[in-house]
């Protein structure tokens, strides 16, 4: 028999990866549905003032399971974690926090009998699952479906974003260099999303009860469309140079053997991601033109505040 359905003030969930560029939106926005939230935390002391009024600070190491006990118990509705690595810190390797980190919140979860667990993945992680730093995150995936097939979850969510507006500074970074260099022909697509219209999506999928969703923002670009965007908001003349796609196939290979994993982890996730459409479910209001003119502004303040 299903639970009696609970207004939003009388649901609580707890995040994961709340102090991250996503996990802040999540927990505001959360918040701002009436949900009780309490945030998974490093440091208490340091993030303390980071989210609204009335969010709960829990401080805990995902990477270890004994500081989690207690901290999931029956009265939570909902477990979301965007936890991943963006920077290698502290000697931890991609098992450790995309895979094993995940499973200690969700074997948290299924003893607590929490209903629902939420993941945030990576789009098209699927066909990239032979790369070291997406691999974990396919792996804890399976295990997450299997949770629910064998009736240890009522529900889970995978939200799978294509790639953040914050990701795109790589295209400002070329276009202030004077030139662009993009693989093959620029034609693969993509539609970077804002972190706030991404938290909107994945509440509303997870409140849908959505399996899954492959999710980008509301424009779609080529990759010369986004560089040429870049130069536009430099107001600069767009000077792109496009490199055969065997050098990108090349590094992919080669990285491991000439870097260390800090390095070659990340970049061959972009490198291949770059040689492939990277094209999800259209959500949100932010517009790249408009992210890329405000950083730009941004920076230019900072320059005169420097200078004078």
């Amino acid at each position: 028999m299903s639970s009696p359905t609970r207004s939003n003030s009388n649901k609580t969930v707890v995040i994961a990866g709340s102090t991250g560029y996503l996990g802040r939106f999540l927990v505001s926005e959360y918040h701002e549905r009436g949900w009780k939230v309490k945030a998974l935390v490093r440091n208490k002391s340091k993030a303390s003032g980071t989210f609204p009024e009335g969010v709960e600070l829990i401080e805990a190491h995902v990477t270890k399971p004994e500081t989690l006990k207690g901290i999931i118990d029956d009265r939570v509705d909902l477990v979301l974690s965007s936890v991943g690595i963006t920077r290698q810190r502290d000697g931890l390797t991609y098992r450790d926090v995309d895979y094993q980190a995940n499973k200690n919140l969700l074997e948290e979860t299924i003893q607590a009998k929490v209903p629902q667990f939420a993941y945030i993945h990576v789009l098209q992680g699927e066909s990239m699952a032979h790369l070291t730093a997406i691999q974990a995150k396919v792996d804890f995936v399976k295990d997450l479906e299997k949770a629910v097939q064998a009736g240890q979850l009522q529900h889970s969510t995978v939200i799978a974003p294509c790639g953040f507006f914050s990701d795109m500074k790589d295209f400002l970074d070329m276009a202030k260099s004077g030139r662009a260099y993009l693989f093959g022909d620029g034609r693969h697509t993509i539609n970077p999303i804002h972190g706030a219209d991404l938290a909107k999506a994945t509440v509303d999928a997870i409140d849908a009860k959505r399996q899954r969703l492959d999710v980008g923002g509301p424009d779609v670009f080529t990759q010369t469309e986004l560089a040429e965007l870049a130069f536009t908001a430099l107001q600069k003349p767009a000077k792109i140079s496009y490199l055969w796609d065997s050098i990108r196939t090349g590094l992919i290979k080669l990285l491991p053997w000439c870097s260390p994993l800090t390095v070659w982890g990340p970049a061959q996730f972009f490198l291949t991601a770059m040689g492939q459409d990277m094209v999800g479910e259209c959500h949100g209001q932010h517009h790249l033109r408009d992210h890329f003119a405000q950083v730009v502004k941004e920076e230019q303040e900072q320059q005169k505040k420097t200078s004078s």
